[in-house]
């Protein structure tokens, strides 16, 4: 079941680096990305919402 907040959904890619190894990114989307797939909430993170934007994103507790 993906997690939901206030009408964003979280996804998850894998984005290579270009100098480095792949990492798995968290991100929110309200309409279905091009690529990425809808996820869980990550443990040890919660969901903070911007001030200025009002957009969410995950930060480690």
């Amino acid at each position: 079941m993906p997690y939901q907040y206030q009408g964003w959904t979280l996804y998850t890619r894998d984005v290579k680096l270009k100098r480095g190894p792949k990492v798995q990114i968290y991100f929110f989307s309200k309409k279905k990305p091009k690529s990425g797939k809808p996820t869980e909430m990550p443990p040890g993170k919660k969901v903070i919402v911007n001030k200025r934007t009002g957009l969410p994103f995950l930060k480690s507790k």
